[in-house]
């Protein structure tokens, strides 16, 4: 047995040992939630008095509960986009004609099905399906490389996958079947109506997969109940009903995209979601959730950051700006005409464990806090020795309550390492959830958060861990070892890698593209630096603190390819290498392989439009990739703004150049 197991033991043991139950009279959780999650903060925010409507019972779950609100009002939008609408009768009808089409593949309770669709009415019908049809889902984001999704289908076990026509039959296999909405249409709408199994609070509702420190990733199992919990308490705290409009932004494989979908649409609200080009620039998602009178939308921390400083109308719809997923570094401003909720949650505790709104602070000494714990969830702040921390001292985080998830899909040690027995409790079977991250509990009962125990680290929103990403590295026959780690640059964290070749220093861009075919985008390292020699401590482990910086040519890899050719390449590479940071760039290096990513290309973007004054978007930047393509197109718009001119406003224009 190695000695983190039996640490872990040993602690269980002292945990179980060293704390009697707390017993708390039982009670409505929900009730008061709004009040109890704000502090009184929000009471002057406007709130529509929403359209009451009644679930099949109280105890309902989330597909039920959209059920019987598409029964009740089938005319209601449940879904808007840029592509049209979609009333909450429409979706109940396209979700049960599929149910029973995955039903005849064999979906079933705790029958884990694939969902590899873009952000589009057709992956909620599917989401919503696979619960009708008594199954659960697999949440994943079809731009992540086909070899890593086959992968967590495979570790998943499940028999079938919804996914788009050009990437159905690569996840396909022996034992897995695909179903493609519009080539399977026919089948689809030939199944007989089947009476939909409304499913139990135990049964698996999602599974959503997080980095793991040995290589592969880990699937964190969700239950209808904890689901239901959270639906529940969002509800209470943020006065949901049909009058309101939420937005969908977040990445599809990560379990905030959970949190937008389902508390709205099972409380008759309407989705409205939003396109790439949108959701990646915080001056283009302030806008349109103006535009779009959203009165609820969750953001993520790098983006809603910006987001405050967005000059907002007085008279905005939106009410609630929610985020997570990143340490929140500012406080609004005094004048915002809604409130902004910092929450906090690790993927295993459903999505959100603690919420609170947060007040301007003119001084800003310390960084905002996560909030309290939300309906039916506790958090101890434990010590090494499962002791409770002192009153104002630092503790790990372990998290009890219906949100704690079942556990990790196949992988029944690191359940039990990290799911522990919950001694607080006198709910039989109730586990802790130990975090691995460290806060601090306020007088007025706030949580702050103080870092992790770990290496974990958060990137752009996604829990990332390093050992996983140097794990894939070393499978490079370049490669003789390697380690990874994340970098800080002002508020912007990105991962270093540090190889030692196993003979002449691999290319840092051949190693991005290996990495790139088995990994998402936002684990791709930003810079790698070769040694010849990782730095180690006296008893053998990497000394962290004797790893280099890593430098320009570290990051680039190799020396630019060309000089600019043009003005307009000239100002385009300036612009590049100013967002990553670099000395300079050639015009033919690839942005997404020099440790550009989505949020880095907004800011590129946006740069380009005010430098040349036309309307670049990062579709242009993602298709074109260098600084001579994209070239080529804002010449292109630039061609489009000349021949759209009248003779006086180009002669205007030539006398002001």
């Amino acid at each position: 047995m190695n000695s983190r197991k039996s640490g872990t033991r040993r602690f269980q043991r002292r945990l179980a040992a060293r704390f009697q139950s707390h017993r708390r009279p039982r009670s409505n959780p929900y009730r008061g939630a709004f009040r109890m999650l704000s502090g009184g903060l929000a009471a002057g925010i406007r709130a529509a008095a929403p359209k009451e409507f009644a679930p099949e019972s109280l105890e309902a779950t989330v597909p039920q509960r959209v059920a019987a609100f598409s029964r009740q009002e089938p005319d209601t939008p449940a879904l808007e986009s840029d592509a049209g609408r979609m009333s909450y009768g429409e979706l109940i009808r396209a979700a049960d004609r599929l149910a029973a089409y995955l039903r005849r593949l064999g979906a079933g309770p705790d029958v884990p099905i694939g969902l590899c669709l873009p952000r589009s009415f057709e992956r909620v019908v599917a989401a919503l399906a696979v619960w009708r049809a008594g199954a659960a889902f697999v949440a994943l984001d079809p731009a992540w490389p086909k070899d890593r999704l086959r992968a967590l289908l495979d570790d998943a076990g499940a028999p079938v996958v919804v996914a788009q026509p050009y990437v159905a039959d690569q996840l396909a296999g022996p034992g897995r079947a695909s179903v493609v909405l519009e080539r399977d249409a026919a089948a689809i709408d030939a199944c007989p109506p089947f009476e939909a199994a409304p499913p139990k609070a135990d049964d698996l509702a999602y599974l959503v997969y997080t980095s793991g420190s040995t290589g592969a990733a880990k699937g964190v199992e969700i239950t209808h109940g904890a689901l239901l919990n959270l639906v529940l308490w969002h509800k209470a705290a943020f006065g949901t009903g049909p009058n309101d409009r939420a937005s969908h932004v977040a990445g599809l494989g990560f379990d905030a995209a959970v949190w937008e979908l389902w508390p709205a649409l099972a409380a008759g609200a309407t989705v409205v979601l939003a396109d790439d080009d949108v959701r990646t620039s915080p001056q283009a998602l302030g806008d349109w959730l103006v535009r779009r009178q959203i009165t609820t939308a969750f953001v993520p921390t790098t983006l809603a950051e910006p987001l405050l400083a967005h000059p907002w109308p007085a008279d905005t719809a939106l009410r609630f700006l929610l985020t997570g997923a990143d340490t929140l570094h500012s406080y609004p401003p005094a004048d915002l005409p809604f409130a902004v909720v910092n929450n906090y949650g690790p993927t295993e505790c459903t999505v959100v464990a603690t919420s609170g709104v947060i007040a301007p602070d003119a001084d800003g000494a310390v960084l905002p806090p996560i909030g309290r714990p939300i309906a039916e969830t506790q958090i101890h702040l434990l010590d090494s020795d499962g002791q409770p921390v002192a009153d104002g001292g630092v503790g790990e985080i372990f998290i009890g309550g219906t949100g704690v998830g079942r556990g990790y899909r196949n992988r029944p040690e690191l359940t039990a390492e990290r799911f522990v027995p919950d001694p607080f409790s006198d709910r039989p079977g109730a586990r802790l959830y130990r975090t691995g991250d460290l806060g601090r509990r306020r007088p007025d009962g706030q949580i702050e958060f103080h870092g992790r125990i770990d290496d974990q680290v958060k990137i752009r929103g996604h829990r990332v861990e390093p050992d996983e990403v140097a794990a894939a590295l070393n499978r490079h026959p370049a490669v003789a070892a390697s380690a990874v780690v994340a970098r800080e640059t002002g508020c912007q964290r990105s991962l270093a890698a540090y190889v030692v070749p196993a003979q002449a220093p691999p290319d840092p861009t051949a190693l991005r593209e290996f990495l790139a075919a088995l990994l998402p985008d936002y684990m791709l390292p930003g810079s790698f630096t070769s040694l010849s020699a990782l730095p180690l401590t006296a008893n053998g482990k990497l000394d962290k603190a004797a790893l280099p910086e890593p430098g320009y040519g570290d990051l680039a890899g190799l020396a630019p390819s060309r000089e600019p050719q043009t003005p307009t390449e000239a100002r385009l590479a300036e612009i590049v290498a100013a967002v990553l940071g670099l000395e300079r760039v050639g015009i033919d290096d690839n942005f997404f392989l020099l440790g550009g990513h989505s949020l880095l290309a907004t800011q590129v973007v946006m740069r380009a439009r005010e430098a040349f004054g036309v309307e670049v978007t990062l579709r242009h930047l993602f298709e074109a990739k260098t600084v001579t393509r994209l070239a080529e197109a804002v010449e292109g718009l630039l061609l489009e703004a000349l021949e759209g001119m009248s003779d006086e406003e180009a002669l205007r224009l030539a006398a002001a150049d």
